[in-house]
């Protein structure tokens, strides 16, 4: 289930070479890259069932419709069976859903039969939000709705999984990402609804997971902490449109509560 991830600016071919044999050695569902690696993991990986996931107007979402389509048919031509493009978040919020159908719409196109994963970026969208951004993916041809980049305000909530899965049912597919480096979010997560995990930690999740599984243990939900489940949690005035941080606000204390 989990999307075996490396999307540093940074990275090297030699670490790039390092995830794909990590991906090999636990067979993780796909690798994840930046659009320039495609080829080159394509190499490393063809001769198994590893999916090879590229992103698409990454981290920001902001380019042009054309620009995704490119960058899609040149993922797709290196080797890439997956495509995780970010929606144009800009437009959304301005309320201009045709835009962001259509930008989308082009992508899946564009893609020529691989997946399309549409991230939302959750964290700039209140609750109402992400339930049209869902709605919106899901009619223009996507084939699941993820959570986050990892670079933007928030990573990966159980709330918004829940709110996420609800909302397209079970005919998409729901990818949560951002800050998953352990077992116990891993398990709430997909227990939350989503059927992939994007991680960089994706070695480190099945090791702590196979050590608890051996050790005869298992996760109380008492001893979770609300701040690190709820999206509240990971409010931030200063990354956050000031009516989605109140938004959060509201709702932080709305749990305070109850």
């Amino acid at each position: 289930m989990i999307d075996h991830t490396n999307l540093k600016p940074f990275s090297s071919k030699k670490e790039i070479n390092k995830l794909c044999e990590e991906a090999l050695k636990y067979n993780f569902a796909a690798v994840c890259v930046n659009s320039s690696h495609v080829a080159f993991c394509k190499d490393i990986i063809k001769k198994s069932e590893i999916g090879l996931a590229s992103v698409v107007g990454f981290p920001l979402g902001a380019c042009t419709t054309q620009t995704k389509e490119f960058e899609t048919a040149e993922a797709v031509k290196n080797g890439a069976n997956e495509i995780d493009m970010v929606m144009n978040i800009g437009s959304f919020r301005d309320g201009d859903y045709t835009a962001v159908g259509n930008d989308i719409a082009k992508v899946v196109q564009a893609a020529d039969g691989a997946s399309v994963k549409v991230i939302l970026e959750t964290g700039f969208l209140t609750d109402n939000q992400i339930v049209k951004a869902c709605e919106i993916a899901k009619e223009s041809g996507a084939h699941f709705v993820k959570t986050s980049t990892g670079f933007g305000p928030m990573g990966a909530f159980y709330d918004h999984v829940v709110l996420m899965r609800k909302t397209v049912g079970k005919e998409l597919g729901v990818k949560a990402a951002g800050g998953i480096r352990d077992a116990r979010t891993a398990v709430r997560l997909v227990n939350a609804g989503a059927n992939r995990l994007g991680a960089s930690a994706g070695v480190a999740i099945i090791k702590d997971l196979t050590k608890i599984i051996e050790d005869g243990e298992w996760f109380l939900s008492s001893e979770d902490k609300p701040e690190d489940i709820y999206s509240w949690g990971a409010a931030d005035s200063k990354k956050q449109p000031k009516d989605v941080y109140d938004f959060y606000m509201q709702k932080r204390k709305e749990f305070k509560k109850s």
